[in-house]
């Protein structure tokens, strides 16, 4: 959870998630992680309780799979969650 913190530590390891490494491509401190793989990637949202992960592949664009994810995250942190 402290990479959240400083998206950018996670440049030299890449991010995890299943058995997928993505390349950290950018973040906002304390609330996203964005990595890209090829023609697809991932967004990574975290709320107060929860992590929101989106994974994308062609057709959706990064910024489809960023908005639906942030906008899911916003809407659970207004909840408290």
């Amino acid at each position: 959870m402290k990479d959240f913190d400083e998206p950018g530590s996670l440049a030299p390891t890449g991010l995890h998630l299943g058995d997928t490494k993505y390349m950290v491509i950018q973040g906002e401190p304390g609330a996203v992680i964005r990595g890209k793989k090829g023609a697809g990637g991932a967004t990574v949202k975290k709320t107060n309780q929860a992590l929101v992960i989106g994974i994308y592949e062609e057709p959706l664009t990064p910024g489809q799979c960023n908005m639906i994810v942030e906008r899911l995250g916003d809407y659970l942190v207004e909840l408290g969650l």
